[in-house]
């Protein structure tokens, strides 16, 4: 975070993709939602303040939350910056990034 720097590392992002959608036919999109996400991460007034309870001893379930928190205020920046991006397309990417947040914490998605 100190060096304002966002790195995207391309083969991963490519295996992904193909997980997800079975084809690379839209790793241009998938890899712009990515960095929109990170872009999320930089932008976000609150991540100091999240990423330092993170530094606290904390029961495991509200450090996943704020992990949860942290994942989730990304994803809504990610989509108000790409509001005409395929709607089914960012849900299936976001929905499996926060799937193992959600899962362990039983919690349901929540709405930008």
């Amino acid at each position: 975070m100190a060096t304002h720097t966002v790195y995207l590392y391309k083969e991963p992002l490519q295996q992904q993709c193909f997980q997800l959608f079975g084809s690379t036919d839209r790793l241009a999109d998938y890899i712009e939602l990515v960095l929109a996400h990170e872009l999320g991460h930089a932008q976000d007034t609150e991540l100091s303040r999240l990423s330092d309870l993170l530094d606290e001893e904390l029961p495991e379930r509200e450090r996943r939350m704020i992990q949860l928190e942290i994942e989730e205020n990304a994803w809504r920046y990610a989509e108000a910056l790409l509001p005409e991006m395929d709607p089914w397309f960012k849900s299936a990417i976001i929905d499996e990034s926060l799937a193992a947040y959600r899962r362990e914490q039983d919690v349901e998605p929540v709405s930008a």
